[in-house]
């Protein structure tokens, strides 16, 4: 007898191809967005850029998912593996992935990945009422709910993955993640600065850090905070 098929979640957005299925995070102004293919416009326009078929891309902050699946759909890397530090968007990022058919080549991580030597095993992890304002940075006073969360480390990992791509946006954690990353074999970054995290002498010391590695902006993907940036190896 034939298997019963899956009742597919119901889909409530699309963005360049990718279906979004209906979560907790998606309300009607995102979803307008989304469509629009807004949501994270310059994020995507730019891995959309530098990602080439094969690729291996590293993603730091997976979000709800859709960057990653768009560049996994459009660009056909390799592997898109992703680390996401709310426990909460992990099933609806697995979800938007199933929806897609990106699970053989798109996978997320509920971890942090840390650069720096002696980090500690877990990291708490600041969940605040909009999963865009939650980050490492905060306070048990100011948050909604405060949890641990598993680091990895990005030696291991890049040893692994050797990724050509990276995409960050950590809400605050690229600062920490750029001082000790060994960018060895990355052609190309896009990253998202927050000075609010971190004021603007951090981003500036972020942008120092990828200059002095001999990544350079693409001006016309790139703005103050955001980096669309490559190099020749």
């Amino acid at each position: 007898m034939p298997k019963s098929s899956e009742v597919r979640p119901e889909v409530v957005a699309n963005c360049m191809g990718i279906d979004v299925p209906a979560s907790p995070f998606l309300h009607e102004k995102r979803i307008e967005r989304i469509n629009a293919a807004r949501y994270e416009g310059q994020e995507i326009e730019g891995a959309l850029h530098v990602v080439r078929e094969g690729d291996s891309i590293l993603e730091l902050g997976a979000g709800i998912g859709i960057v990653g699946a768009v560049v996994s759909k459009i660009r056909k890397p390799k592997i898109v593996q992703s680390y996401e530090a709310n426990p909460s968007l992990i099933p609806h990022i697995n979800a938007l992935y199933q929806a897609n058919g990106l699970t053989k080549t798109n996978r997320v991580f509920n971890e942090v990945l840390v650069s720096a030597p002696d980090s500690p095993a877990t990291m708490p992890f600041y969940v605040h009422n909009s999963f865009l304002g939650s980050s490492l940075f905060g306070s048990n006073e100011t948050a909604k709910e405060t949890v641990d969360v598993p680091t990895a480390g990005y030696d291991d990992v890049r040893r692994d993955l050797k990724p050509d791509v990276i995409l960050m946006d950590i809400e605050g954690g690229e600062l920490a993640f750029l001082e000790h990353a060994n960018l060895d074999g990355v052609r190309a970054i896009v990253a998202e600065f927050h000075p609010k995290a971190y004021e603007v002498a951090g981003m500036r010391r972020c942008k120092s850090i990828l200059r002095d590695a001999g990544f350079e902006p693409l001006a016309d993907f790139s703005t103050r905070t955001v980096w669309v940036a490559t190099r020749e190896l």
